[in-house]
């Protein structure tokens, strides 16, 4: 769990002074972060011990942040607990076991989606997300429009991104535990780590929305990190299964379908991505951070929870979630901080 910083850190929120640690420089760090107009935090912790705390563009510790798909890797978690408590009985059990009226659905594919699917975005839906979103959130059932879309490849077969995996696996959640996953969330997840998550939206049949928009405050986040640096551990208590952390950090390469822009090398000129070559666990994206294996929660506009096992190292972002981080250069400016003024120095002064 997340202890108060010690003598090695002072830290100075209020007053705006800088915050120096052991190879940390909190003054280059505030001169690089006060240029990203959309930032609003960034917290790092070592071996459980809060470092860097900063907040920027007026935002206060205590306020909750919408942290977006990063939201994916809690479902991901609530799914190990479901598991391991056999609520669940396989993550190879057919999704149809929870949704029977797939039984009359014309392609017999649906039938072969598995609880894994859906966890590595593998299930062969066509899509809830991007374009596809705005009819999705107004439909009158979302698990439905889920599980209506047509199948464009074989289950397990080629990843596309869908909060609608993510929104089924709540609806997945709900059946299973006969609680709503807020409650599932709360009692499974956030009493160990010492935080109550707050309601988020739900659907129309009052499932909670599976992946997306919900609220943490940054130390929150930090908190939930730790869980996964410390392999599923919080105060000597195994909330989640070693396996289940191990899996869930273990990228499987992305596919793209024909025809997909990142196919297109001009892409790599006309839209900087420094992330592009990041691969995809159970819900969580896993990345290389300056030749250091990084697990890691993503959020749309910079929502992020880096876990990085082999320095024992946390990192929080968290920003404006109204715009895309691509613009301006967001996403490359924040890589960047955190390479060469976290990570660099961290892995440095071990």
């Amino acid at each position: 769990m997340l202890r108060p910083a010690s003598m090695v850190l002072t830290l100075a929120l209020a007053s705006g002074l800088a915050v120096h640690a052991t190879g940390l420089n909190g003054d280059a760090i505030d001169l690089d972060a006060r240029a990203l107009p959309r930032l609003h935090s960034l917290l790092v912790s070592q071996r459980g011990e809060l470092i860097l705390e900063r907040y920027y563009n007026g935002r206060k510790p205590g306020q909750p942040a919408n942290i977006k798909s990063a939201s994916k890797s809690i479902i991901s978690a609530l799914v190990g607990i479901a598991l391991e408590r056999g609520l669940i009985a396989d993550i190879r059990t057919p999704i149809a076991t929870f949704f029977p009226e797939l039984a009359r659905d014309p392609d017999p594919a649906k039938r072969a989606i598995t609880v894994e699917d859906l966890l590595t975005m593998r299930s062969g839906l066509e899509g809830t997300s991007n374009r596809n979103y705005g009819a999705w959130v107004t439909s009158r059932n979302w698990v439905q429009h889920a599980l209506a879309r047509p199948m464009f490849a074989p289950p397990g077969a080629m990843m596309e991104y869908s909060t609608g995996n993510t929104h089924l696996l709540s609806a997945i959640l709900t059946k299973a535990s006969g609680k709503s996953t807020w409650q599932f969330a709360n009692e499974a997840l956030g009493a160990p780590l010492g935080f109550t998550f707050p309601q988020w939206p739900r659907d129309p049949q009052g499932i909670y929305f599976g992946g997306n928009d919900m609220l943490m405050t940054p130390r929150q986040m930090i908190a939930f990190g730790e869980l996964y640096l410390n392999r599923g551990r919080v105060n000597g208590r195994q909330v989640l299964s070693e396996r289940w952390v191990a899996k869930s950090c273990e990228g499987r390469r992305r596919e793209f379908r024909p025809g997909d822009r990142r196919l297109d090398p001009r892409q790599a000129d006309t839209v900087p991505d420094p992330m592009r070559d990041r691969s995809y666990g159970y819900l969580w994206w896993v990345y290389e951070i300056g030749g250091h294996d990084t697990c890691f929660a993503w959020g749309y506009g910079g929502q992020y929870i880096f876990v990085v096992p082999d320095l024992d190292l946390v990192i929080v972002t968290t920003a404006s979630p109204d715009v895309s981080e691509e613009r301006r250069g967001h996403r490359q400016r924040v890589f960047d901080i955190l390479l060469r003024q976290v990570v660099q120095p961290l892995a440095a002064s071990r």
